[in-house]
């Protein structure tokens, strides 16, 4: 079984926008961002990957990405 990787620092680097502006615009803490930022989340709402996509005009495949186990 693979796993998902989260490239939301890829996101926010490519539109040059900081963690602190990405919290204010969507209503999410900084804390939360960045355990979404560095992957060490177990799962995340809908509803706040649909705030990120709006927000960094993206869609929820540029956040996510499936990468499967090398055996």
């Amino acid at each position: 079984m693979g796993k998902i990787i989260l490239r939301l620092d890829r996101v926010m680097a490519d539109r040059k926008m900081s963690l602190n502006e990405l919290s204010e615009r969507v209503g999410v803490s900084n804390v939360n961002l960045s355990k979404i930022k560095t992957g060490k989340v177990s799962a995340i709402r809908f509803s706040t990957l649909e705030a990120i996509c709006e927000v960094l005009e993206c869609q929820p495949g540029d956040i996510l990405e499936y990468q499967k186990n090398e055996e």
